[in-house]
């Protein structure tokens, strides 16, 4: 399935849906039906409280309840509020292994209008999963997702 094919659907899914965990649980379903070769695929909300990450709407195997901000790929990513797609996630200074089959990932930060919300984390088990055409086809998934968001 097109990656830009899935922006749209998503636009589409949640037109006139304004609830965040719902909306969420249904992106992370589509993400987890459409892409090839993922294990885990799902959100991670911020806490201004506590500066870290929440596990939020996933499908996947069990998952890591909180990341603190700055740590592992997905807490580097909030904090440099920047995508990170990493080839090999055992050379990641600092990788959280919350499941030991993945070997790549993608994060996204999820920031609307100035506020974080938290972040979208892909995970796969092959190494050097995700290329710049994924990076640029998924940002502009999250890009649909956060209008609604």
């Amino acid at each position: 399935m097109s990656l830009s094919l899935l922006a749209a659907q998503i636009d589409a899914l949640l037109e006139n849906e304004t609830n965040l965990i719902a909306n969420l649980s249904n992106a992370s379903a589509l993400l987890n039906d459409s892409l090839a070769d993922i294990n885990w695929v799902g959100f991670y909300l911020y806490d201004p409280q506590t500066d870290q990450l929440d596990l939020g709407p996933f499908q996947g195997k069990v998952a890591c309840m909180h990341i603190q901000n700055g740590v592992g790929v997905c807490g580097t990513a909030l904090k440099e509020n920047k995508v990170l797609r990493v080839a090999n996630v055992h050379e990641f200074a600092g990788h959280i292994a919350c499941d030991s089959a993945s070997n790549s990932e993608i994060v996204f930060p999820l920031v609307k209008d100035g506020e974080i919300l938290g972040v979208l984390d892909i995970d796969s088990p092959k190494l050097d999963r995700f290329s710049a055409e994924d990076e640029q086809e998924l940002s502009a998934f999250v890009e649909a997702l956060l209008k609604h968001l």
